[in-house]
């Protein structure tokens, strides 16, 4: 069985970003040698997410709207960790909705994707450096 593992690392200007990691996750299915087998991707930060979705511009903005309404920003105060200082509970909230990780197969040495889906990164908190862990196993 092979095995291979890389960091994508990522640092976005704004506070909120989405970028589509597909053909990042394929270099690596590529890079691997992995023909058979299984590919995974998570968020190495806990206000991070990957999930997989359509890319499309208005889905984003709905995702967006969509979590500011369970977990808005503002006010910082109406969050418990903000008693601690921390000013991104949101971002945290926000990244147990949207899920840490995917598990992709892998088939001829492909990602097995259906129609529409890619392979997303959202950072919840930008600004700094962040990272997805890209770990596949398989023959």
């Amino acid at each position: 069985m092979k095995s291979y593992r890389k960091e994508l690392i990522f640092a976005f200007p704004e506070q909120h970003a989405v970028e589509n990691i597909t053909d990042k996750v394929s270099e690596c299915v590529t890079a691997s040698g992995v023909k058979e087998g299984l590919c995974l991707v998570n968020a190495m930060n806990v206000t991070a997410s990957v999930y997989i979705n359509d890319d499309d511009v208005g889905l984003k903005q709905d995702f967006e709207e969509w979590l500011d309404r369970l977990a808005p920003h503002d006010p910082e105060n109406q969050h418990h960790l903000s008693n601690t200082g921390e000013k991104n509970a949101d971002s945290h909230l926000k990244r147990t909705i949207m899920g840490r990780e995917v598990v992709i197969a892998i088939t001829h040495g492909k990602l097995d994707l259906g129609t529409w889906e890619n392979v997303m990164f959202y950072d919840f908190d930008g600004r700094r450096k962040k990272e997805a862990l890209v770990k596949i196993i398989g023959e």
